[in-house]
């Protein structure tokens, strides 16, 4: 039986090859479309933390303007928290190509403001709102009003949400495609074995004694055709952040292992799983059927 098993398994040793290939091509192919996935999402959420929110101050108090600041800087919601006096903010509206007044005025008409950019989840007419009336509500008498851009910020989340959609459906309808092809791809790799798993029960081996090398042998399989698409993927992102500077600005280590910790789970799952049924599928047809 061992020397049977040894033959066959040198047989079958191409088959093996040609699914590994197949598997890892089709399993990076999914990598691909998750990390564009993960980077749109993460190229909203930079856009959205690029949008400026502004608390005008009635205050010219240093300590209250301080102690402003530093209630805003706690707040889960805040990033980049700063004092814009009336210098910078003559200098903002310079750097945004708006008109020169000092040919007009003699004083600098602008307010002095604490500006912050608040974190993606935030950006919504709702959490924006409650942040407007937080604020006001805590500092009435220091604060006189909470801008930012809410035509760009309704217009964000539009869009976000719409592409966010449209993208994820296709993924979805992508993946379940790449699922049914891999497992295509296996089953065919074990209908080269049918005989040889046929004729091993035929001499009296258990279903156990069957399933479980082939099972094992899946496992392996997956985990290399798993490392090499992971393999294939990261080189595929280091040079894509080499290409592009900007991607390295939204890099996020955690989504990456996550995606190769998907990759990996899919590919093993799925070559357990058509391998184990393939296996048990052949072991109930008749002699004849395998023909």
């Amino acid at each position: 039986m061992a020397q049977f098993g040894k033959g066959s398994s040198k047989r079958s040793k191409a088959s093996y090859i040609y699914s590994i290939i197949g598997v890892s091509l089709i399993l990076f192919l999914l990598g691909v479309m998750g990390w564009i996935f993960l980077n749109f999402r993460q190229v909203g959420n930079s856009f959205k933390e690029d949008i400026r929110i502004s608390a005008y101050l009635r205050t010219m108090n240093k300590d209250t303007i301080a102690q402003i600041q530093q209630f805003i800087a706690t707040k889960p919601y805040a990033k980049k928290v700063e004092y814009i006096d009336k210098e910078k903010a003559k200098a903002l509206w310079n750097k945004d190509g708006n008109e020169d007044w000092d040919k007009i005025l003699d004083y600098n008409p602008l307010p002095e403001s604490i500006d912050f950019y608040a974190n993606a989840d935030y950006l919504d007419k709702d959490s924006l709102q409650k942040i407007n009336n937080q604020l006001l509500g805590t500092y009435p008498d220091q604060i006189s009003d909470i801008t930012y851009p809410q035509t760009l910020v309704n217009t964000v989340n539009e869009k976000t949400k719409t592409f966010g959609v449209a993208f994820l459906v296709v993924a979805i309808i992508l993946c379940i495609i790449v699922i049914v092809i891999i497992d295509n791809t296996i089953r065919l790799a074990m209908f080269s074995n049918r005989f040889l798993i046929k004729t091993m029960q035929m001499v009296g081996a258990t279903r156990q004694f069957i399933t479980k090398p082939m099972d094992i042998r899946a496992v392996i399989n997956g985990l290399i055709s798993s490392g090499i698409a992971i393999l294939l993927l990261f080189l595929l992102i280091q040079w894509a952040e080499n290409w592009i500077p900007q991607l390295k600005a939204i890099h996020d280590l955690q989504l990456n292992l996550m995606l190769f910790g998907g990759m990996l789970v899919i590919g093993v799952g799925i070559s357990l799983i058509s391998t184990h049924r393939s296996v048990v599928k052949y072991l109930k047809l008749k002699l004849d059927d395998l023909y």
